[in-house]
């Protein structure tokens, strides 16, 4: 069925600047946000306080460009479902903004240029890490596990860890366990934020086939799952104390967005057990402002002389 938007879009000419906007959108913006906020505390905490600015941006530029390059694989896969979900319906390979040839030689290009990029201006293993992230994204999860189990999540998410460990990596050109604790950290966030989104567009998962947790299980057994993926974020981000000599700042950020963050999950649950009205978005916002704050907080931890 052809929507108003989609008549407009085809009757409208098609210039420049509309262009542009497409393949922006074909990178997930949203989702590079995610990116910027993960990378630069990261960077900060390694190297203790102002890294090189020039450093932070390359790596910025280059995490943005690998992330978009994911992203539009990812939306070149899945076209067809996207077809078939109201909240995906209107983006540029559907809607016949990118075609699918263009779709997929910019996310080639992106993945080449951010390779490249990375190499050049940070390190080898920086880069490195790049290319696996683009590949556990689009091959793992898209290609292998999104349509055939509802853990899709839970280990498709990965890919999004790899940016705490991009910027380690290009500040120190090593790993310790302070990276490998931050990526578990956003590992155990990933379910508790994406299925509250998947409980609200359930009908879309259904009628895509696809098996997000939010769609094949009731409000109960999701709202359960998403307190014990929350309270093991909140113990892992805890590990960061001891392990990277965290201050107060960071201690008491840990605990209180962390508090509320549960706060937030247990609601969803007891709403659910009581057979009330469940507001799954409220958990996906908290666990997004949460997520940011507390970087924030690792951010600005080592710049503090307690």
């Amino acid at each position: 069925m052809t929507t108003t938007r989609e008549v407009s879009q085809a009757s409208s000419p098609r210039t420049v600047g509309r262009t542009i906007r497409a393949y922006v959108t074909l990178t997930k913006p949203r989702v590079l946000e995610l990116l910027l906020v993960t990378t630069v505390p990261v960077m900060i905490l390694a190297q203790s306080g102002m890294p090189n600015l020039w450093l932070v941006l390359a790596t910025v530029i280059g995490g943005a460009m690998s992330a978009g390059s994911a992203a539009t694989f990812n939306m070149y896969i899945d076209r067809d479902i996207d077809a078939q979900m109201r909240r995906t319906v209107n983006r540029p390979l559907v809607t016949g903004e990118v075609s699918p040839r263009g779709a997929l030689v910019f996310a080639w290009t992106l993945a080449v240029a951010s390779t490249v990029w990375l190499w050049l201006t940070t390190n080898w293993m920086a880069a490195s890490l790049s290319v696996v992230a683009i590949f556990f994204y689009v091959v793992i999860y898209t290609i292998i596990l999104k349509r055939r189990t509802e853990q899709n999540i839970v280990w498709g998410g990965i890919a999004g860890c790899f940016p705490v460990l991009i910027g380690w990596s290009a500040v120190t050109g090593s790993l310790t366990w302070t990276p490998f604790i931050l990526f578990v950290l956003v590992f155990l966030w990933t379910p508790p934020h994406y299925w509250p989104l998947s409980m609200k567009y359930k009908g879309d998962y259904a009628d895509a086939d696809v098996p997000m947790l939010g769609a094949t299980r009731d409000g109960i057994q999701v709202g359960l799952q998403v307190i014990l993926y929350a309270w093991a974020t909140i113990a892992c981000s805890l590990l960061l104390v001891p392990v990277a000599g965290m201050g107060v700042v960071y201690t008491v950020s840990a605990l209180v967005f962390g508090g509320w963050f549960l706060y937030e999950s247990h609601l969803l649950y007891n709403r659910a057990v009581r057979g009330e009205q469940i507001k799954p978005m409220r958990v996906f916002h908290a666990s997004i402002t949460y997520l940011t704050l507390l970087f924030v907080a690792i951010a600005v931890d080592p710049l503090l002389p307690f």
